[in-house]
Order: C-alpha cells, then structure tokens, then sequence
C-alpha cells in the first residue's frame, strides 16, 4: 500500500466530513434567518402550488437568469446540466452492482465532462470581457471558476489522453465507503483529479458555490404573493404576536 493511498484516504474522509457538517451548518442558518417581509419578485404565482413549480422552472430550467441574458443562461445551463450528469456517470464508482440508470446514462454523461469543461470557459471568459462582471469580480470567483475547469479538464484527459485503471479507482472508492482501504493507482493525472475534487469538496460550504442550497431559501423565490388572503408573519414576529 503507498503512501499515496493513505493520504487519499484520509483526505476523502476529512473533506466528506466537513463537506456534510458545513451543509449542515449552513442549511440550519438559512432556515433561521428571519424572512419579516413578503418580497416575493414579481409576477408572482399566489398559491403554494405555484410556488412549487416556479421553484422547478428556476432550478431545471434557470428560468429568470433566461430572461435576464441569453448568453449568460446557454453557459450557465450548459455548465449545471454538465455537472449533473457527471456526478450522475460517476455513481458507478460508488455503487456495485451499477444501478441500470446509472448504466444507460454513460454515453451521455461522458460527453457531458465536454459541456460542463465548455460552459465554465465562458462563464470564466465574460468575467474577463463583460466590463461590468470584470469590475466586481474578486480573486475567488476566478478561484472557484479555475477549480472546476481543471476537475472537468482533468476528468477528460483521463479518459481520452492518460488513461488510468478505473476498476481500482472504484474497488479503491468502495472500499472507502466499507472503511476497509484499497490501493490507489499510481497515476499523476488521478492524484490531480482527486486532489481537486478533494479542495472542491472543503470549501464548498464556505463559498458561492453555495448558492445550490441557497436558492430553495431565497424569499423572492419561495413566497407566495398573496398579502391580501394571508398575512405574512415570519416565525420568531408569530410568537411574539401571540402574545
């Protein structure tokens, strides 16, 4: 066993730990925050139902980002719809036997590394020519931008260029999850691979990228607009209007 896989064990255990636990955290914090005023954007669905499926169009479909700017919304979807089926090609190296939906989406999610890889260039190019996005764009969104192209970047030169042994890959994954150490393939593309997903993994719950939970906690995004059938009372004004 090298070193090497020691080290990737116990970087994928501390980086899951704290990716679960500063979820946690911040989910809890979201939910408390007070919420006094109904400020839901307008036009506004005014039922729950409504409000429901308008959180669906914004999360599938990035519904006011596509009325906001068309470019900005091709690469901003392209890079999303990427990542999912990404994430959803890679359950196979967590998973034995592979589940059949995992199995039939292989094709696409291969292919999909190519638009997620895309869609993160020009999401990183406008911040460079959009003056105003150059203007109020800090050290960490070219950061998180450049962190994620080079996990997309690595991933496809993996399977196209430096091919590496993915049947250790995952008996070294499975045996994680069983607590029961396997060895790692010595291979210098993989230890970058994985060390990026790793640093992705830490700072997720302190950065931008949190705007994945963030969203579904948005009070212009999931508040009905019905000030005249029902008063709006956040939580913490209810109990002290109850007294």
């Amino acid at each position: 066993m090298t070193a090497a896989t020691y080290f990737f064990a116990i970087l994928f255990y501390a980086a899951t730990a704290l990716l679960v636990v500063g979820l946690i955290y911040k989910i809890a914090d979201f939910a408390r925050t007070p919420a006094p005023l109904l400020i839901p954007t307008t036009p506004a669905p005014t039922t729950t139902g409504g409000v429901v499926f308008r959180m669906f169009r914004e999360v599938a479909l990035f519904e006011s980002l596509f009325k906001s700017n068309l470019w900005i919304w091709a690469f901003g979807w392209m890079f999303h719809m990427g990542l999912f089926l990404v994430l959803a090609r890679h359950l196979r190296y967590f998973t034995e036997p592979v589940w059949t939906w995992v199995a039939l989406i292989q094709p696409f999610g291969l292919y999909a590394g190519f638009a997620m890889a895309a869609g993160l260039a020009g999401l990183w190019a406008r911040r460079f020519l959009v003056e105003r996005i150059r203007y109020i764009s800090t050290p960490s969104d070219h950061l998180m931008l450049a962190l994620l192209l080079g996990i997309a970047a690595t991933g496809l030169l993996m399977k196209f260029v430096m091919h590496t042994d993915i049947v250790a890959v995952k008996t070294f994954f499975l045996g994680l999850m069983r607590f029961d150490i396997q060895p790692l393939p010595e291979h210098p593309g993989l230890y970058i691979h994985l060390g990026l997903v790793a640093i992705l993994m830490i700072v997720f719950p302190i950065s931008k990228l949190l705007h994945a939970p963030g969203v579904f906690f948005s009070p212009s995004r999931n508040q009905a607009d019905n000030p005249r059938e029902a008063r709006h009372l956040a939580p913490w004004a209810a109990k002290l209007d109850a007294k």
